[in-house]
């Protein structure tokens, strides 16, 4: 309603240059107005290495998270202090015997390289408020209150750096020993805090930790934050701030935050906890949508995220491939956990399950690596994957059925059974095409490939 109140105040005025340069020099004088009322999402603007991060990040399809503190210790997982209400000083003690002699990050990724991993993202600071790697701003850290006194974030990243493996770092945003995490949210009410101090002061902390995360350690690809759900909706957390404070560090730095609700301004990709984006059989992401952003859904390997010494109940490495199928079908990278052990070591089993999804990825990677989002994100025979004009039909069963429907408005010229490049017969029919799939051999994943012309 600017301009026509402008007109007509301007209506007098029979020189119509001058009325053109004062509704120029209006909307000038305005712009300052139009930019504060702009949602601050539309001011953000990832810079052309964030814009190729996230392209990088997508295509990478495969990463494995790593929960691992002095938690480990106790053999009860990461959420140990809270659920069993322990005195924060207590629970402190152990970070004194706490000494992984068997840790070998090298090892490590070796490890994770031969799974067909292409990133890792490591637990830099849980809620338990022990970071694990060499920061001035709090001797409750690895290097200053164990016994083993190395910083494993930066042999980490120097392992990443020699056998090329994008490194993220998770923090948290909550803490259950600090006094300056105040006011408390959901969680921590019962580890011992008799004090408290004030919110500013604990936001500068986690602002200092960052700094050294992204001045000290290299390239960073991606800060993967956790805990914004301990506080209510409506809570300031001044979050454009910290990731404008992230993006000018490392602008390559992809912000992704762990709150289960639509993204904010700033974030440069979308996690799902437990759930393949759209679903919420984990009870999650009721309050989520997915975005544009690059999607990733973390999940367990076993039950639980940090080391618990009863948790043997494992996924099959068949379970963790049709995880990683349907999650790429999706669209989204695949995020699964590990719980390495307090002596340092990555569990048996989890070594086990890597190496069975390293030997499928050595195979059939071509249908994973730098894909989209298939054409069919979910059937009840699979799923599909894209790069370029092939598509290919995932069928995830373990009874081959004797077709399968394929509703597709783009056109098929020919499909080829991926292992033996032998032709499969199909079909057009109304509003698709159907593929005839008796006979085919019952795999893990059975693949075809199709050509979309």
């Amino acid at each position: 309603e600017i301009m026509p109140s402008l007109v007509g105040s301007e209506m007098c005025i029979r020189d119509s240059s001058l009325v053109a340069l004062n509704n120029r020099l209006f909307l000038l004088s305005m712009i300052p107005f139009f930019l504060a009322s702009v949602p601050s999402h539309a001011q953000y603007q990832p810079s052309e290495d964030n814009i190729k991060s996230r392209k990088e990040f997508s295509d990478c399809k495969f990463g494995i998270f790593l929960h691992w503190g002095i938690y480990s210790m106790f053999g009860q997982g990461e959420w140990y202090m809270n659920d069993a209400g322990i005195d924060c000083q207590e629970y402190a003690k152990a970070a004194s015997g706490f000494y992984p002699s068997r840790f070998d990050a090298d090892e490590w990724i070796s490890i994770f390289k031969n799974a067909g991993a292409k990133y890792i993202c490591f637990t830099t600071r849980h809620h338990d408020s022990f970071s694990m790697f060499d920061t001035k701003f709090s001797d409750y850290n690895i290097v200053k209150a164990t016994p083993f006194k190395r910083d494993v974030v930066k042999e980490l990243a120097e392992a990443c750096r020699k056998q090329d493996m994008r490194l993220h770092l998770y923090y948290s945003h909550l803490d259950w020993t600090r006094e300056d995490y105040y006011p408390l949210g959901s969680t921590g009410h019962r580890t011992g805090r008799k004090h408290h101090g004030e919110w500013a002061s604990y936001y500068q902390f986690m602002n200092n930790q960052l700094t050294e995360l992204l001045t000290n350690y290299g390239p960073i690809g991606a800060i993967w934050f956790d805990g914004m759900w301990d506080q209510p909706d409506g809570f300031d957390w001044k979050l454009k701030e910290q990731y404008e404070l992230i993006h000018s560090l490392q602008p390559a730095c992809l912000v992704g935050n762990n709150h289960h609700k639509i993204p904010n301004p700033g974030e440069d990709f979308q996690m799902f906890e437990r759930d393949l984006p759209g679903e919420n059989h984990a009870g999650f992401s009721k309050d989520s949508q997915v975005g544009d952003l690059p999607l990733e859904t973390c999940q367990t390997m076993n039950g639980m995220w940090g080391y618990r010494i009863k948790d043997q109940n494992y996924k099959s490495v068949k379970e963790l491939v049709r995880l990683l199928v349907s999650t790429v079908g999706k669209g989204a990278n695949l995020l699964i956990n590990i719980g390495p052990q307090p002596n340092g070591e990555i569990p048996a089993l989890a070594v086990d399950r890597l190496q069975g999804m390293g030997n499928w990825l050595n195979t059939y990677g071509e249908t994973i690596y730098g894909t989209t989002a298939g054409l069919i994100q979910k059937a009840p025979w699979g799923t599909t994957t894209l790069k370029g004009n092939k598509m290919y039909v995932h069928i995830l069963s373990d009874v081959m059925p004797e077709y399968i429907t394929l509703s597709l408005n783009k056109k098929m010229g020919s499909v080829v059974d991926y292992d033996s490049k032998q032709k499969v017969e199909f079909q057009k029919i109304k509003n698709g095409y159907l593929i005839y799939t008796k006979g085919l051999s019952v795999l893990t994943d059975k693949i075809l490939e199709v050509t979309l012309l």
